[in-house]
């Protein structure tokens, strides 16, 4: 489906949301990108080894890697994204963060961490070589760079067609200053200036996000006045969390509780959480267990809130503009921010807020280039194609394949374009890749007994259900799903069942790792790394890793209540 300009609808924004920015806008972001700049420069000094350039030689601090964990995971296709659903799908945004992730971030912290960080793997595909065979290991390689070109591809089409719309710049300015810029920094610092740029990212999208919520708010007459817009527009169960979620109800989501809970909360949810190598790749950066333990728990406590900051402007926006989203209105869904950014913000803020969006779209970016380097160089060019060669060598191979990816990212971003809906086309290809690895994980780190090969087969049975289910069965219409997010849940579903089948009817037939060879990989095992004490300083209460995962989940739990009547 294209509009009338040729745009997907996913990315496409109403033309006259251009912003009247002026000079003090423009030098805010122009000081950005010169900090952006400057850390990369700092970084490049720490960048010695390959282990430098890749995982930051090991050696940052929780807090580090705590934000760079949730700024990675925070782009502006999860800005605009949300802000959207929030605006088709109401309070049941909150279902992508307190189910479809804070469980999920807690189990990688508290259960996954000491197996990933203890085996001193490199990468999420390293570890499956070590537990299952290289045929897993060479798949789920190449399957994530892909990935990781296609979601990189989307942050920056996106951002093409968001400063064309909101600044005027042409498509092609945008994407070749902020491919530089995401470029150079990595190329620079390698994977320390990443996370330190992440870091940054972060309090700049805060900056951006807070002042469009509170004004936001405040045109509505505050929290109550929402509420009874919105209610009176779109009916009491567009405001609450779980109304209208019964089996065989109707409501705007076009999903249940069952499959919010297992399709969403459960298998996407952990499959993207548990072993999206953009998110782990940070917490393996951490300079002990302890601290890549507490990397996701520290980021699940913000992720618990910043939900706040994208669904209340999709609210605003839905509140405001007489049905809005509808070709009527002249604004589609993931116009929500913008609109608010152009109607309430003065200069200066103005300049704040288009930088945090720019700051958005490049974290999500160079999340993603900055992991596809890492695999493609690590996993696929040394361990298959060029081998046992000088250490200097892969880090000037990292340079170049990163430049590639950036470039590769560019010619792939157009595939979003027959999606409705930025968070549709990203869920779709978390239901594709990410969960048929978080089931081989899954089994083969609690199942002594899956064989080698099963995980290679559990790969192949999960991807192809998800995509079967999607293209097939839920594009054909030969089961009525009346949703593209809805379809994803199924197709996630789809996607573990087949694999975990798969997987245990393989390992029926042939050979178990020898157990000497498990030591560290599966639960109930533990290796060196993983017995290593505590640091200075991490055997504080407050720093526990049960502590701070169990009192996330209670939290986000306890923030269901005001929104489940």
């Amino acid at each position: 489906m294209q509009t009338p300009t040729g745009f997907p609808p996913s990315v496409q924004l109403a033309a006259e949301l251009r912003l009247p920015t002026n000079w003090l806008d423009y030098t805010i972001l122009g000081i950005y990108f010169l900090v952006v700049l400057g850390v990369g420069l700092a970084a490049r000094a720490s960048v010695r080894t390959s282990l430098d350039f890749f995982l930051s030689g090991r050696s940052l601090p929780a807090w580090v890697t705590g934000l760079a964990f949730i700024a990675a995971n925070l782009g502006a296709t999860e800005i605009l994204g949300m802000a959207a659903n929030s605006a088709q799908y109401g309070v049941y945004t909150t279902h992508w963060y307190w189910v479809g992730a804070i469980p999920a971030m807690v189990f990688l912290g508290l259960v996954m961490m000491p197996f990933y960080y203890g085996s001193k793997v490199r990468s999420v595909p390293e570890f499956l070589l070590l537990r299952f065979d290289k045929a897993a290991h060479l798949l789920s390689a190449v399957l994530f760079a892909f990935a990781a070109i296609l979601i990189a591809g989307v942050n920056l089409y996106a951002l093409a067609i968001v400063v064309k719309a909101l600044l005027g710049w042409p498509e092609w300015v945008a994407i070749v200053v902020a491919g530089f810029f995401v470029l150079a920094y990595i190329t620079l610092g390698g994977l320390s200036s990443a996370i330190y740029n992440e870091v940054l990212q972060f309090f700049v999208i805060l900056a951006a996000l807070i002042p469009i919520t509170v004004l936001g708010l405040r045109s509505v007459g505050g929290w109550d006045g929402l509420s009874d817009k919105l209610s009176a527009s779109h009916g009491d169960n567009f405001m609450t969390a779980w109304g209208g979620t019964g089996i065989g109800s109707d409501n705007p989501l076009g999903a249940n509780w069952l499959t919010i809970v297992l399709g969403l909360g459960f298998v996407l949810s952990f499959g993207y959480w548990t072993t999206n190598f953009a998110e782990v790749q940070r917490a393996l950066s951490a300079k002990n267990l302890s601290a890549a333990q507490r990397t996701p728990l520290i980021a699940a406590f913000p992720k618990i809130f910043i939900v706040f900051l994208v669904m209340i402007p999709g609210l605003v926006a839905a509140a405001v503009i007489p049905r809005f989203g509808t070709p009527e209105s002249g604004y589609q869904y993931n116009d929500a921010i913008p609109y608010l950014m152009q109607q309430l913000l003065p200069n200066g803020v103005l300049g704040i807020a288009v930088t945090g969006l720019l700051a958005a779209f490049m974290a999500g970016m160079a999340a993603n280039v900055s992991s596809f380097n890492t695999v493609f160089t690590t996993d696929i060019w040394a361990k298959y194609v060029v081998k046992h060669r000088e250490d200097t060598y892969y880090v000037r191979f990292g340079r170049l394949i990163t430049a590639i990816g950036v470039l590769a990212s560019i010619g792939t971003a157009f595939l979003a374009s027959s999606f409705s809906n930025i968070m549709s086309y990203l869920q779709t290809l978390f239901s594709f890749f990410n969960v048929p690895m978080f089931v081989v994980f899954i089994i083969g780190m609690f199942w002594k007994r899956a064989s080698m090969k099963s995980g290679f087969w559990g790969l192949i049975a999960g991807t192809s259900a998800a995509m079967v289910n999607y293209f097939w069965i839920y594009k054909q219409g030969i089961i009525d799903i009346p949703t593209d997010q809805g379809a994803n849940f199924v197709s996630a579903i789809a996607g573990f069942v087949a694999g975990a089948v798969v997987m245990v009817a393989v390992t029926l037939f042939t050979a178990p790792k020898p157990a000497d060879e498990l030591q560290g990989l599966v639960y109930g095992t533990r290796s060196p790394g993983m017995a290593e004490p505590p640091a200075p300083g991490d055997e504080a209460w407050y720093r526990k890793p049960a502590l701070l995962g169990w009192g996330a989940v209670i939290l986000a739990a306890a923030c269901y209540i005001p929104f489940s009547f």
